[in-house]
């Protein structure tokens, strides 16, 4: 992996390197090693790849989830109305 396609891939998931070793678990020396004195490893690619598809599906799942409430509320709405017409 590149120097570009790493930072890229960070751009995309919203992380910094700290952020990264934070929830990595990998020390922040290491990460900002990478590229310099050592290559990126494999694994990084399919980490943040993997973590962008997550934060993808958590914003997919919020925005269900929203939807739900929403149309609970208008059927709430409804029915109040209903009830007041009669």
């Amino acid at each position: 992996m590149s120097k570009d396609e790493f930072l890229r891939l960070l751009k995309l998931a919203n992380l910094n390197k700290k952020q990264l070793a934070e929830i990595s678990g990998i020390p922040y020396a290491t990460i900002n090693n990478w590229g310099y004195r050592t290559p990126y490893p494999i694994f990084v690619k399919f980490m943040l790849e993997s973590y962008i598809k997550t934060k993808a599906c958590d914003v997919d799942d919020e925005i269900i989830i929203k939807a739900k409430k929403y149309d609970e509320l208008m059927q709430f709405i409804k029915e109040q109305n209903d009830k007041t017409r009669i």
